[in-house]
């Protein structure tokens, strides 16, 4: 009996450290063409933060390539009480990312990591997040993307370690 118990343990034990395993590094995309990556996004689906505590609906994100390299980024988003929220500021390529990793502020010296995890090979949506896999978000040409899609960004995502419970969707209209 006294054997039996101990081998439970062990095995409960051996089994919580897998389950707490962290997942490998995260990766990004291959490379990004910035000119095609310009232009109007929608955001399809998010994890909540702070930043974006307000927003309702309708969040978008503009990118503006500008001939010095760096990305201008405009989010905007209709709040709780209809009113339109933006925030603008600039991003720059991370050095030898292939314009895969960028680092974005709003307000200097302040940066965050941009990592494109997943790209529609037509940049039709995009999946972007962080490397500490704290944020997330899905991006779509359109304000709609269809189910077909949406699970080719889903899979593209869950494939980088990311756990989808706390997705959220966007409305759009």
């Amino acid at each position: 009996m006294r054997r039996t118990a101990t081998f439970l343990l062990a095995l409960a034990a051996s089994m919580t450290g897998i389950a707490h395993a962290a997942p490998p590094p995260m990766q990004t995309v291959q490379s990004v063409d910035l000119k095609r990556y310009a232009g109007m996004w929608y955001e399809i689906a998010n994890f909540p933060m702070f930043f974006q505590r307000n927003c309702v609906g309708d969040t978008t994100a503009e990118y503006t390539a500008h001939a010095d390299g760096t990305i201008g980024v405009n989010n905007r988003c209709r709040t709780k009480d209809g009113d339109v929220d933006s925030a603008s500021g600039t991003a720059t390529v991370v050095e030898g990312s292939n314009n895969a990793k960028l680092e974005v502020s709003f307000a200097k010296p302040f940066k965050g990591d941009y990592w494109v995890i997943g790209l529609d090979p037509e940049y039709r949506w995009s999946v972007v997040g962080t490397p500490d896999r704290k944020y997330l978000w899905i991006l779509s040409r359109s304000p709609k993307l269809p189910k077909e899609e949406l699970d080719k960004a889903l899979a593209a995502a869950t494939a980088q370690g990311y756990q989808l419970d706390e997705l959220r969707y966007t409305p759009q209209k």
